[in-house]
This record gives structure tokens, C-alpha cells and sequence, in this order.
């Protein structure tokens, strides 16, 4: 039973963290910085969730199946906000989906080999999402145009971004988005294998 809610309270937490992940469509200016922390903390939430139900029922799919959990909580909350107005997309949310494919066929392929799934099935986690959620935002509305017909407050002086220095990484945020979440989501899949044990 306190398997099965920590299931629960993992997808929801997952669901509240990602929640706002379209949000960085109205900051233009900062709009490549949120798009990478958005990238890792999707996924990082998807990871840790996704090896823990895949190790605790040992069946390869689950990771899928755990994403469909975020997809359809969000699905839920989001329609709420939709409801009332608020500009968000449903092709938004599918973004969890292929990479958790790519987990559980980490999984699947080495013989539900756990070290690989950690090693593989983190970097392919890490390395995928950003470039599905940028596949995401292209499909969404212009931003400049949503932006302009939900207007936000400006940033006071002291949050407004200084002109950084162009660099090989600023100009391409998947790839930023990519190799940290490579690093980090090896890390969090070890914490979600981990947690089958406790």
C-alpha cells in the first residue's frame, strides 16, 4: 500500500512541478533560460517516478504507463486553467510519453538489467525530453502573440536580464538542456531504483 501512494504522491508532485512548463512562452526575454530549468525539472521528476514504478513492478511499460499518469493529471489541471481563460495548449503536455518509452526500452532491452537502466535509460531520458519539449513549443501559439493577448506585469530593473555573452551553448538551449539532464537524470534514476529498497 505505501508502495502504491508513494506512486501517487511522486506523479502528483511530478504534475504540480511541470505544471507551469508552457509558462515560458511570456517571458521572451528569459524564455531560453526557463526552457532549460523547465527541461531538467521535467526531466529529473519523470525519471526519479518512472524507475521507481518500473523497478517495483519489474515490467517493462510501466515507465510509459507512469508518464500517462503526468499526462492525464495535467490534462486535468490544465483544463481547469483553460476553463478560466488561461492559454494553454493540450499538445503541451504529451512531452513525458517518448521518453519514458525510451526508459522501458532501456529496461526491457538489457534484460531488466538495473545498472543500465540507471547508465542508458538516464542518458537517453536526459538527452530526449528537451528536444521534445522544443518540438512542443514550436507547435504552440506565436508567443509574442499570446504574450501581447495575456499581457503579464514587467520585470522590475533589478530581474531584467543583462545581454550575456554569446556562447555555443546559449544560442541552442536543447543542447544545454540535453547534457545537463544527461549528467543529472542518471543521478535521479539511481535515487528512484534506490527507493524500491527502502
Amino acid at each position: 500500500c505505501t508502495h502504491y501512494l508513494f506512486i501517487v504522491v511522486v506523479a502528483v508532485s511530478s504534475t504540480l512541478l511541470t505544471i507551469n512548463a508552457g509558462d515560458y512562452i511570456f517571458y521572451t526575454d528569459w524564455a531560453w533560460t526557463s526552457f532549460v530549468v523547465f527541461s531538467i525539472s521535467q526531466t529529473l521528476m519523470l525519471t526519479v517516478g518512472a524507475c521507481y514504478y518500473l523497478t517495483f513492478t519489474g515490467v517493462p511499460g510501466t515507465a510509459t504507463y507512469y508518464a500517462l499518469i503526468m499526462t492525464v493529471y495535467t490534462w486535468i489541471a490544465k483544463g481547469a486553467w483553460f476553463a478560466l481563460g488561461y492559454p494553454y495548449d493540450f499538445i503541451v503536455t504529451p512531452v513525458w510519453l517518448p521518453s519514458a518509452m525510451l526508459l522501458d526500452l532501456a529496461y526491457w532491452a538489457t534484460k531488466k538489467n538495473k545498472h543500465s537502466l540507471i547508465l542508458f535509460g538516464g542518458v537517453l531520458v536526459g538527452m530526449s525530453l528537451p528536444l521534445f519539449n522544443m518540438v512542443n513549443l514550436i507547435t504552440v501559439a506565436d508567443p509574442l502573440e499570446t504574450a501581447f493577448k495575456y499581457p503579464r506585469p514587467t520585470l522590475p530593473p533589478y530581474m531584467t536580464p543583462i545581454e550575456p555573452q554569446v556562447g555555443k551553448f546559449y544560442n541552442s538551449p536543447v543542447a544545454l538542456g540535453a547534457g545537463a539532464g544527461a549528467v543529472l537524470a542518471c543521478t535521479f534514476a539511481a535515487l528512484g531504483c534506490k527507493l524500491t529498497t527502502w
